[in-house]
């Protein structure tokens, strides 16, 4: 398949998981793709596992920084053409000895970190690219939430579900702003996917998710490339607004 072969993709936290996963996704469809990623050595071993250097830019920046949201967007104009597609990904789901923190216990400034780079992250990288889009009549934001996000969890931080419940209000705005400029926005909910971050909860925490899942299964980083590559494609057109729940079933509304 060829749909995305005049599009220029953005993709945070793609070093590694489920971004480096959607990063692949695209490409394999024709893509020009940024990975973008705060650790340019896991950054740059990404880059080489994509291969294609000719339609592969690795930038290092930190979502979290307005700076480098615009030089993100900026870059990626002068050496690929304007942003048509962003995913916003970066996330972090802080734990302690495989743990989150409970409310009583959680630091302040783990808190705000959360929020900054899984929350402010995808509001300054969506405002640096809205400009780019709007110029070509065209765009496509994918916001990936969680299933934390949409119902009680016991596995991820109250940060982590704060900052994943506002990614969902993010993308109905954007939805709402950008419709008539061409541009769509979408969020994805994973549940359950098997990623280096699900790793750190432990392997009994994820034997007993896996009991909820009807499929019988933990997600993969392949599933949610999947399910970006759809809601950014023109067939996707007239889905604007919505969360996309990729959880084999484990919670459904």
């Amino acid at each position: 398949m060829s749909r995305f072969e005049d599009s220029v993709v953005v993709v945070t936290g793609a070093g590694r998981g489920i971004g480096l996963a959607i990063a692949a996704r695209f490409l394999a469809e024709g893509a020009r793709v940024v990975l973008a990623d705060t650790q340019a050595g896991v950054l740059n071993d990404g880059a080489t596992t994509l291969g294609v250097p000719q339609r592969v830019l690795a930038i290092a920046c930190d979502v979290a920084n307005p700076a480098d949201a615009a030089r993100l967007a900026d870059e990626t104009d002068r050496r690929f053409g304007p942003v048509s597609i962003l995913v916003n990904n970066a996330g972090i789901s802080p734990k302690h000895k495989g743990v989150k923190a409970l409310i009583a216990d959680m630091d302040e400034a783990e808190w705000r970190r959360v929020l900054d780079i899984n929350l402010t992250g995808a509001f300054l990288c969506s405002k640096a690219c809205l400009p780019h889009m709007k110029a070509l009549s065209f765009g496509r934001i994918v916001n990936i939430a969680s299933q934390a996000g949409r119902t009680r969890t016991d596995i991820a931080g109250a940060h982590y579900a704060a900052s994943k419940a506002g990614m969902m209000g993010l993308t109905r705005v954007l939805a709402t702003e950008g419709g008539k400029d061409g541009i769509t926005a979408n969020a994805i909910a994973p549940g359950r996917i098997e990623t280096p971050m699900a790793a750190e909860a432990g392997a009994a925490v994820n034997a007993a998710y896996l009991e909820r899942i009807p499929v019988g299964r933990l997600g993969t980083p392949d599933d949610i490339g999947a399910a970006a590559a759809f809601l950014a494609s023109r067939e996707a057109g007239f889905i604007n607004g919505v969360t996309l729940d990729v959880n084999g079933g484990a919670f459904m509304i």
